[in-house]
């Protein structure tokens, strides 16, 4: 099995008003098969994609540093932006 990494997730962006009260500076860490407790289902839904990818080695060709994702989740009129960071430990 591939080495799996945890990914620090952070909001660092939140316009409108989300339905969730997350706001900018709020954290958690995603490893092994645990989903993170607090967040918002559907943000977690538009971000595991992206997860998943980054806790596995991979690397998404869009993004400049292969160890970070900037992904809004799909909530267009009241986005709230997350940064995921691979954890090299």
């Amino acid at each position: 099995m591939a080495e799996q990494y945890k990914v620090m997730v952070k909001v660092v962006s939140q316009k409108g008003t989300c339905s969730m009260e997350h706001k900018v500076g709020d954290e958690w860490v995603i490893e092994g098969e645990h989903t993170p407790a607090g967040m918002c289902m559907y943000a977690f839904y538009s971000i595991f994609p992206f997860v998943q990818v980054l806790a596995f080695g991979g690397a998404l060709p869009w993004e400049p540093n292969p160890d970070v994702a900037i992904i809004a989740c799909h909530d267009a009129q009241n986005p709230v932006v997350f940064e995921l960071k691979r954890v090299r430990e």
